[in-house]
C-alpha cells in the first residue's frame, strides 16, 4: 500500500536507494537526494515498505506561484498512477495560487495537461557537471 507524505520524519537516505533520477548522466546520490526533499519549501513523497518510490518537490512564495522543478517514480512503481497523486496532492496545496508552471520534455506534456497546465514556451540553463548536486551547502 502506498502512503503519500508532506513530511520525511523517520526517513533517511536509506529509504532513497531508487533508483531515481534514471537517465541522467550525473545523478544525486541518495544522501543528495534527502538534502533536496528538506530544503524543498513543498514535497510530497510515496512511501511504501519502507521505501520512498516518488516524490514531488516544489519551490513557492505561497502568495502568487509555485514551480515543481521535480517528479519522479521508480521504475518499478510506474504506471500505477504514483505520479498522478503526487502532482493533485501538490496541487490540492497550491490551489489558491495564480501560476504553478513546470519545464518538461515535450512529451511529456500531455501527462501535465491532465491536470490543466498548457504547453508554455521558456528557456533553461543546464550545468551538467553539477547535476550530482552541490555538496557546500
Amino acid at each position: 500500500m502506498i502512503e503519500y507524505r508532506y513530511d520525511l520524519d523517520g526517513i533517511d537516505e536509506t529509504w532513497l536507494e531508487g533508483p531515481f533520477f534514471v537517465d541522467w548522466p550525473n545523478p544525486p546520490s541518495p544522501a543528495t537526494h534527502l538534502r533536496i526533499l528538506h530544503a524543498a519549501e513543498e514535497r510530497v513523497v510515496a512511501v511504501c515498505n519502507g521505501r520512498v518510490v516518488g516524490f514531488i518537490t516544489a519551490l513557492t512564495d505561497r502568495i502568487l506561484t509555485a514551480y515543481i522543478p521535480l517528479l519522479e517514480v521508480t521504475p518499478d512503481f510506474q504506471g500505477q498512477g504514483i505520479g498522478t497523486r503526487l502532482v493533485r496532492h501538490l496541487l490540492e496545496r497550491f490551489d489558491r495560487l495564480y501560476a504553478v508552471d513546470v519545464l518538461c520534455d515535450p512529451d511529456v506534456i500531455p501527462f501535465y495537461a491532465r491536470f490543466g497546465f498548457q504547453a508554455s514556451t521558456g528557456a533553461v540553463l543546464r550545468r551538467y557537471e553539477h547535476q550530482a548536486g552541490r555538496d557546500d551547502y
